[in-house]
C-alpha cells in the first residue's frame, strides 16, 4: 500500500492533491525528520506545488532546503508506492505488494503451526523436574524483625527499668 495510484502520483494534480490531505497531521512522508522518503517523494514532484496545496508547498520547501544533504539524510529510499497511508492502492509498478507478504513474519507464534510429539514430549519433562526440583525446597517462613529504639526522656530516667519493660514487650 501506498500514497499514490498511477492517477495519483505526485507529477499530477490529482496525486498533489493527496499528498496534501496525506500531509494535515505530518510534516515529513515518515517519522519526525527529513528522510530518504521524503527525497524519493520530493524527486517525484516535476516542481513547486500551487499556493492553494499549502502543506505540500511547505513540506517542498523545508526539503528543498536540504537539496545538497540529500544523500546524508537518514533512512533508506524505497519505492514511491511504498510510502504513504495503507487505505490508498498502490498500483504501480515498483511498489506493488501482496498482502501474503505481511503473513511471513510471525513474531508471536502461530496457533496453526503443530508442535511436534518430540517437543511436547521434551517440554512435559521439563515441567516434570521443575516440579519435582520445587517440591524438594522447604516452604519459606515469613519473618519480622522488629526494633525497638528506648530512648530516654530526660538524664533522670532510670535505663535499667527501661531496659527491663522494653524487653518484656517481646513475642
Amino acid at each position: 500500500m501506498g500514497i499514490y495510484s498511477r492517477s495519483q502520483e505526485p507529477e499530477t494534480p490529482i496525486g498533489l492533491q493527496v499528498l496534501n490531505d496525506y500531509l494535515a497531521d505530518k510534516s515529513y512522508i515518515e517519522g519526525y525528520v527529513s528522510s530518504q522518503a521524503d527525497v524519493a517523494v520530493f524527486e517525484v514532484v516535476s516542481g513547486p506545488p500551487p499556493a492553494n496545496l499549502y502543506r505540500v508547498l511547505c513540506w517542498y520547501n523545508r526539503i528543498k532546503f536540504y537539496e545538497k544533504e540529500k544523500t546524508s539524510l537518514p533512512g533508506v529510499k524505497k519505492a514511491l508506492g511504498k510510502y504513504g497511508p495503507a487505505n490508498v492502492e498502490c498500483i504501480t509498478g515498483s511498489g506493488a505488494t501482496d498482502s501474503k507478504d505481511d503473513d511471513d513474519i510471525d513474531l508471536f507464534g502461530s496457533e496453526e503451526e503443530e508442535e511436534s510429539e518430540e517437543a511436547k514430549q521434551s517440554r512435559e519433562e521439563r515441567l516434570a523436574q521443575y516440579e519435582s526440583k520445587k517440591a524438594k525446597k522447604p516452604a519459606l517462613v515469613a519473618k519480622s524483625s522488629i526494633l525497638l529504639d528506648v530512648k530516654p526522656w530526660d538524664d533522670e530516667t532510670d535505663m535499667q527499668l527501661s531496659a527491663s519493660e522494653a524487653f518484656k514487650q517481646t513475642a
